[in-house]
C-alpha cells in the first residue's frame, strides 16, 4: 500500500472507533460531555409573568399621559420581592413596588422602572404613593409565563454538547442528573529504553519522557480520561506486559516503536496481541502511524476489542499526529459529531517550504494592524524541535507536492487556540 492522504487515514480511524455507552451524572460533572437524551421541561420557564426591572407594577392605562410635566400620582397599595407570590390585586389609580423576577400581582400589566419614577429623585419621602414621569405600553418590562420554555417543549436535545449554558439549563428545568455518553479512558504508553521519566537524573543517552506527558494533556483537553502507564522498555515481555495493562482502557495510545528500526518491537508485540495495520501517511511530520486494535479473550469467551493507535516518536511528529487522528477518535468515542478546529485564511509573514508530503507548519497567528490573520513561523520546524509546537497556535496546512508559501501569500491555518487581537510587531 502506498501512503494514505490525512483524509484517507482518519476516515479509517473513525470508522473503527466506537461511541461509548451512556451513563447518568451529576449535571456539574457532565460539562463537555455529550447528552444521550432528550431533556424536556416539566413546566413553563418563567412559571408565571414576572418583572424584568426594579420599579411598580402599574396599569398601562394609568400612566398613559404621563409626562416630566405632568406625571401621574398612583397609590401603592403593597410590595412585590422575588420568590413570593403576591396576595393582592392593582386596581385602578394604584401601584405595586416591585423587585426583578417578582410575580406581576393581578391587575397590573406593565412595570415602570424606578429611574421614571420619583423613586429615585431627592426629596421623596413617602411610600404610600408614586409619581410617574412617562408612559409605557402596556407589557412593558414583563417577561411572560413561558416566554423561555413551555412545558413538554425539548430543553435540550440528544447529541448537544453541554457547555455552562447548557448546565444552567438543565439546572433550571429542575435536573439535578443527566444521561450523557462517558468519558473514555485512554491509555498512554511510551516506548524505549532511552527515556526516564521526568523528576528522575539523566543517565548517559538517555532523555525525558516528554510524549506521555503531552498526549495525556491533548486527552484530557478533549474531555477524556487520561491513563499515564510510563514507560515500556525495548524489550518484548516488558512492552507487553505495560499493553495488557492497557486494554482495559477504551482507547490505548503508544508513541515510538512504529517506524522501521533495530529495536522496534511495538510491531511484533502488537501482531501478537491484535490486529495492527502500519501506515505511511502522506504528511510532514508524521509519516509512520500504526491503527488497529488489540484483542482480549475472556473466560467466559467474550472477546473484547481495544482500538490502538500508535504515534511516532519524535514529539512533534507525536503531538501533531495525535491532533489530526488522537483527537477525532478521542472526540468520536465520547459521542461527538463534529471533529474540526477552526480554519482561517491566513498571511504569510515570511516564505513556507513545501515538500512532496502535505507540511503541517507551526505558526503563531495574530491579527495585523489591518485586522488580516498574519502568521509567522514559530521557529525550525524539524519534528523533535518541541519549542515550535509550544510556541504556536496553529498549523499551517501546505499542499501535497508543493513548492511552499511565499510571504505576502495567503496559506490556511488550522487554530489550535484563537490568536489574540493585536498587532505584529
Amino acid at each position: 500500500m502506498g501512503m494514505l492522504s490525512v483524509e484517507e487515514a482518519l476516515e479509517k480511524v473513525l470508522a473503527y472507533v466506537p461511541v461509548l455507552e451512556p451513563e447518568e451524572r451529576p449535571i456539574f460533572e457532565a460539562q463537555g460531555q455529550v447528552l444521550a437524551e432528550d431533556v424536556v421541561a416539566g413546566f413553563d420557564i418563567p412559571r408565571w409573568p414576572n418583572s424584568a426591572m426594579d420599579g411598580y407594577a402599574v396599569r398601562a392605562d394609568d400612566i398613559r399621559a404621563a409626562s416630566e410635566t405632568s406625571p401621574r400620582r398612583l397609590a401603592v397599595v403593597g410590595e412585590v420581592p422575588a420568590g413570593r407570590l403576591p396576595e393582592f390585586e392593582v386596581g385602578p389609580g394604584q401601584a405595586a413596588r416591585i423587585f426583578t423576577g417578582a410575580p406581576i400581582p393581578p391587575g397590573a400589566d406593565t412595570v415602570v422602572p424606578f429611574e421614571l419614577t420619583d423613586e429615585m429623585r431627592n426629596g421623596r419621602s413617602r411610600r404610600d404613593e408614586v409619581l410617574v414621569f412617562k408612559g409605557l405600553p402596556r407589557g412593558a418590562n414583563i417577561r411572560p409565563a413561558g416566554e423561555d420554555l413551555r412545558a413538554g417543549s425539548v430543553a435540550l436535545r440528544r447529541g448537544q454538547v453541554l457547555g455552562p449554558a447548557q448546565v444552567a439549563l438543565l439546572a433550571a428545568v429542575g435536573r439535578a442528573r443527566v444521561r450523557v455518553i462517558r468519558r473514555p479512558t485512554v491509555a498512554v504508553v511510551a516506548t524505549g529504553n532511552e527515556l526516564v521519566p521526568p523528576g528522575e537524573p539523566l543517565g548517559p543517552g538517555q532523555l525525558y519522557d516528554c510524549n506521555s506527558y503531552g498526549i495525556g494533556a491533548m486527552v484530557r483537553r478533549d474531555g477524556g480520561i487520561p491513563w499515564l502507564l510510563g514507560i515500556a522498555p525495548d524489550d518484548y515481555e516488558g512492552l507487553a506486559t505495560r499493553l495488557r495493562m492497557a486494554m482495559t482502557a477504551d482507547l490505548v495510545i503508544t508513541s515510538a516503536g512504529v517506524s522501521v528500526g533495530h529495536f522496534d518491537l511495538v510491531k511484533e508485540v502488537l501482531a501478537e496481541l491484535g490486529e495492527v495495520r502500519f501506515w505511511s501517511i502522506r504528511m510532514k511530520p508524521g509519516k509512520p502511524l500504526a491503527f488497529g486494535e488489540l484483542i482480549e479473550g475472556r473466560p467466559d469467551g467474550a472477546v473484547r476489542r481495544v482500538p490502538h493507535l500508535g504515534l511516532p516518536g519524535n514529539p512533534v511528529s507525536a503531538l501533531v499526529t495525535y491532533e489530526l487522528f488522537g483527537r477525532p477518535a478521542v472526540l468520536k468515542l465520547m459521542g461527538r459529531t463534529d471533529f474540526s478546529r477552526p480554519v482561517v485564511e491566513a498571511v504569510a509573514a515570511e516564505d513556507m517550504p513545501g515538500d512532496r508530503r502535505r507540511v503541517y507548519a507551526r505558526v503563531i497567528v495574530r491579527r495585523g494592524p489591518d485586522g488580516k490573520y498574519v502568521a509567522r513561523l514559530t521557529g525550525p520546524q524539524g519534528s523533535g524541535i518541541l519549542t515550535s509546537m509550544a510556541l504556536a497556535n496553529g498549523l499551517a496546512v501546505i499542499p501535497e507536492d508543493s513548492p511552499g508559501v511565499r510571504a505576502g501569500e495567503t496559506v490556511r491555518v488550522i487554530l489550535l487556540e484563537w490568536p489574540a487581537n493585536e498587532g505584529l510587531e
